[in-house]
């Protein structure tokens, strides 16, 4: 007899305003298995899981669970019924012992009381059943993430979890850590627990994962056997590129322009490295270059970069500007070395909604000069004039909200802000995610003219029709590690990047 899925949703779809997140996706889990869920960002993952988990209501499609059609209404009730969910971020009571993190609000009681010495004794039963070796009567605080991790999933299989989502449970582990909860998950398997597993590691995916679910663009592109979907093809899908006939890059590669003038470089980074977001690497760039980062979401193309601007602190490393050595410990210092950042998260982390336009261009140069020394108004109006009218960015009303243009415009604003700083290397992290095909092709042109007056670039983009466009020299993560540097000489094709993708090392 045929197994029957544990957990099965038909055609779901979620809308929010303009915006499709799943559009008729179809999903299935087995008991008895670890399934990976798979995808870029915006492919739809994490609303895919909000919708199993009632955090978001679906608009269409069913769900199934055990074989009956339900209705997911909040997360309380989807662990009543059965699915659990361990988030990346552990969100237990660090203050509270192990045994009270697994029993809080199940406490066992007598009398009306808790029956402490009860919960204990259960609490270390369980822990042994996943083969934990750890004091339930010890402060949760005092165990590694990877511990308190591991509670986290025995308190989540203790509510009688016929499905445990864990969404980037490995994101702050180390390899031994990887193991460790790696050897919990078989064991759960085994016992016939369905796992819905989000990593973004291809290497883990393929040592733990049976089955795999892709989607793209909010729409299911297909399940597939892991043993039968090799990593090349995989990643293919991911991206939504076939090795086999992608598209002539319209406008030709960057490689077929004209190639920067050999020469020392502008930024030098040695071994720098942050543990658990990038492994040490090294990169040069120089004027008028432009160093494209490729790689899957997750792959440390955003550490890497942050590191540089002084946006998160080095475990290890250098940095040299022009041949000596600078201590980037604050975007700040940055700054004042001639190095700019375009975010990814243009409106968390670059641009204040409730300021205008003028506000929000000339607010790095604000900062560079010291919250003392204010730009006067005549200032700040004709800096806003100049960049608006350099960029067209639109509307053209210095005064209007920046909250109220559109994302291509919104983006405009942010490269406006860091030009004005005249910077020496700009970094862009994915600057024309959720823009238009206009708005897309104008920043690709200004990013070119930038490098040809001889500014440096790095450009992070999941599109590798852009990196390809755009870069000199292609810097390849995957894991958190640079696997390679390819030069960008008119020959490299897609296929290549990809296969050094899925493969970890230079193709």
């Amino acid at each position: 007899m045929r197994q029957q899925p544990v957990l099965e949703v038909r055609g779901i779809r979620k809308e929010f305003p303009g915006v499709v997140a799943l559009d008729g996706v179809d999903f299935r889990l087995f008991p008895g298995e670890v399934h990976a869920l798979m995808g870029e960002n915006g492919a739809g993952k994490s609303t895919l899981i909000k919708v199993l988990t009632g955090v978001h209501p679906a608009d269409g499609g069913e769900m199934v669970l055990a074989g009956e059609r339900v209705r997911i209404a909040g997360p309380l009730q989807a662990q009543q019924a059965g699915i659990s969910t361990v988030y990346q971020e552990v969100n237990l009571c660090p203050n509270l012992s192990v045994a009270e993190n697994i029993f809080i609000g199940r406490e066992p009681r007598r009398l009306g009381l808790i029956a402490w010495a009860e919960m204990r004794r259960r609490a270390a039963e369980l822990v042994r059943t996943l083969d934990l070796d750890i004091d339930v009567s010890a402060p949760l605080d005092s165990y590694s993430i990877a511990v308190q991790q591991l509670v986290a999933i025995v308190r989540a299989v203790d509510v009688s979890a016929k499905v445990l989502i864990l969404d980037e449970p490995t994101s702050s582990l180390d390899r031994d850590e990887v193991s460790q909860l790696f050897a919990v998950m078989r064991r759960l398997r085994d016992q016939g627990v369905a796992i819905l597993f989000v990593s973004h590691f291809l290497d883990q995916i393929y040592e733990i994962c049976d089955r795999m679910t892709v989607l793209r663009n909010g729409r299911l592109e297909g399940e597939y056997l892991t043993s039968e979907l090799n990593q090349v093809d995989l990643v293919s899908r991911m991206i939504g590129s076939e090795l086999a006939g992608l598209d002539q890059l319209a406008g030709g590669q960057r490689g077929e322009r004209s190639v920067p003038a050999a020469g020392p470089a502008f930024l030098e980074a040695e071994g720098l490295a942050r543990r658990g977001a990038v492994e040490p690497y090294d990169l040069a760039i120089r004027p008028g270059e432009v160093i494209g980062l490729a790689g899957l979401l997750g792959s440390g193309r955003t550490e890497a970069a942050r590191l540089l601007f002084g946006a998160d602190h080095k475990d290890g490393g250098a940095v040299r500007i022009n041949g000596t050595e600078a201590d980037l410990r604050t975007p700040r210092d940055a700054i004042a070395h001639g190095i700019a950042f375009c975010s990814e998260n243009r409106k968390t982390e670059g641009l204040v909604g409730e300021l205008t336009v003028r506000e929000n261009i000339v607010l790095a140069l604000q900062a560079a000069r010291g919250w003392t020394r204010p730009l006067s108004r005549t200032v700040q109006d004709a800096l806003a004039e100049r960049w608006i009218r350099t960029l067209d960015i639109r509307p053209g009303d210095p005064e209007a909200l920046v909250r109220n243009l559109s994302g291509g415009n919104q983006q405009k604003v942010l490269l406006a802000r860091w030009l004005i700083t005249d910077p020496k290397l700009l970094i862009l992290d994915e600057p024309t995610r959720g823009i238009d095909i206009g708005a897309k092709a104008e920043i690709q042109k200004l990013v070119a003219d930038l490098a040809e007056k001889g500014m440096a670039v790095l450009f992070i983009s999941a599109e590798l029709e852009e990196v390809l466009r755009l870069s000199h020299r292609v810097g390849v993560l995957r894991d958190r590690r640079m696997v390679a540097q390819l030069r960008n000489d008119g020959a490299l094709t897609p296929e290549r990047v990809l296969a050094t993708i899925a493969s970890g090392a230079e193709q």
